[in-house]
């Protein structure tokens, strides 16, 4: 799609499968990951089930509601099915990020 971030989505999709210990701030659970990049395109809104990276974080992130982020985020995907189950994360719970398929 052309709203993604297609320099950071194809980063992160080398990285995969991705693993960490969430934490929760807000509608968001997000873990850091092991990469370093800027912002490209940055979204200051994103909505429920918006996948994002957040750069000044180095983390990946998952929002389960409309929000503002702490600060922009590159949007990477989004989630269309089964996204309110994060809203029963808490912090410190193991999260991993695969592609299936």
């Amino acid at each position: 799609m052309r709203i993604f971030s297609p320099i950071t989505v194809n980063a992160i999709v080398k990285l995969l499968p991705l693993e960490g210990r969430a934490a929760v701030w807000q509608s968001e659970v997000y873990f850091e990951i092991p990469l370093k990049m800027g912002l490209e395109k940055p979204k200051e809104k994103v909505r429920k089930g918006d996948l994002a990276y957040w750069p000044l974080g180095g983390a990946f992130c998952i929002f389960f509601g409309d929000m503002r982020p702490y600060t922009p985020v590159n949007l990477i995907g989004q989630i269309t099915e089964n996204i309110d189950m994060f809203s029963k994360v808490r912090s410190g719970m193991k999260i991993r990020v695969e592609r299936i398929g």
